[in-house]
């Protein structure tokens, strides 16, 4: 039965799909799988196809041209937007895609990413399931760096965490999960660690990649952030649950006129950590691990679309934090709710003090314009459950 869609946003190395669906027919999950390849019109979409036909899985290829068609078939053109063209952020079509069809279980994959000789969608599987005692970890700061376990040897960061946090001492605890609470699992990354241009530089790397390199032996144990803290969230390794599709826009990022980009996945992953806090849920970090063989390119291109939001980087955390959910009964604390609260706090807040601040009521107006493409595929599904009724 297939009940889990594999994003993979690529532009160049797709041919990953061919060792991740190796690891998944070695321990038995190929069934569960539909790999959607988003893409771009420049990209050779038919050689994509030919690659899942010969691998005899589920999939599809979509690249603009496509997007734009499954929009109007789906009733949320006029949504179309929300979306950002030739961007990471293309993700979020791999959720919209995955709201509209049956899927329980959604995975991102980056193109430049390959499993470890492990049992790689079996350990996401098993950390969705994930019940009994797990560690639970906090800083003074309110922020844990994924990282934290080696930071002492290696000194690492990675992209998205606050400067203004780096001098966080983690606290480690034991908890006990029921089974179930678990509604993300972030696998992190040997070799290429995932690092901002800043951090890439002061490392002393010009090609966009990093000096220090992570192994297996930097990693402990699988850890739980404590509710109230955050943590980066990259989109590189990562499983979850089809009920946190409202909360987990990929934000628009390359395509709007401040030239900000790199900070999809992070402040997604912000606001849905505020959203899951909220709904009483768990983001577990740690295993299963990826090879992360990210292409050199020059750092300085990364710093040029990261500088334009780095301030706000230092404050959007601190925004979703401040909006208040769960005030007014059970349903005030589900993922649409809570993100509905968050895109009305972004979409009016003033942030004139912050350079580039109206980014962020650009990107609070997406958000709205995010729960409103669901409705329309909602809407849509609707209509065509009401004609095949009545046929």
């Amino acid at each position: 039965m297939t009940d889990t869609c594999v994003i993979v946003p690529t532009i160049r190395e797709y041919e990953c799909v061919r060792e991740y669906v190796a690891n998944a027919r070695e321990h038995g999950h190929a069934d569960r799988l539909f790999f959607l390849l988003v893409t771009e019109e420049f990209c050779d979409t038919d050689d994509m196809e030919a690659m899942l036909d010969d691998l005899g899985v589920e999939g599809a290829v979509f690249d603009g041209s496509d997007r734009e068609d499954w929009y109007e078939t789906n009733g949320m053109a006029e949504y179309g937007h929300v979306v950002p063209a030739a961007s990471h952020a293309e993700t979020s079509f791999g959720l919209l895609y995955m709201w509209a069809g049956d899927f329980e279980f959604g995975f991102f994959i980056d193109d430049d990413t390959l499993p470890h000789d492990t049992d790689y969608f079996g350990g996401h599987y098993d950390n969705l399931a994930r019940s009994g005692e797990v560690t639970e970890v906090s800083s003074p700061e309110r922020w844990v760096n994924v990282l934290y376990e080696n930071v002492e040897e290696h000194g690492l960061y990675p992209r998205g965490y606050p400067y203004a946090a780096m001098a966080a001492d983690e606290e480690e605890t034991t908890v006990t999960l029921d089974g179930g609470e678990v509604v993300a699992s972030q696998g992190l990354w040997t070799n290429v660690p995932d690092l901002d241009a800043v951090r890439i530089l002061m490392d002393g790397d010009l090609e966009g990649l990093a000096q220090t390199r992570t192994t297996a032996d930097d990693y402990e144990d699988d850890f739980l952030v404590a509710e109230g803290d955050y943590t980066t969230v990259c989109s590189m390794n990562l499983a979850f649950r089809r009920r946190v599709v409202p909360a987990f826009y990929q934000l628009p990022m390359d395509d709007n006129e401040w030239d900000v980009g790199r900070f999809d996945d992070i402040w997604s992953g912000v606001f849905l950590k505020r959203a899951a806090d909220a709904a009483g849920d768990k983001v577990l970090t740690g295993s299963p691990l990826c090879e992360h063989n990210k292409a050199p390119r020059p750092t300085f291109d990364d710093l040029n679309n990261e500088v334009p939001a780095l301030e706000l980087n230092e404050h959007v955390w601190e925004v979703a934090d401040a909006v208040e959910v769960g005030a007014s009964g059970p349903e005030a604390a589900t993922y649409r709710a809570t993100f509905e609260a968050l895109a009305e706090a972004f979409a009016e807040g003033d942030f004139d003090e912050w350079t580039n601040g109206d980014f962020l009521n650009f990107v609070g107006e997406h958000m709205r314009d995010w729960l409103a493409a669901l409705d329309a595929l909602d809407e849509s599904a609707r209509a065509t459950a009401e004609v095949a009724a009545d046929d």
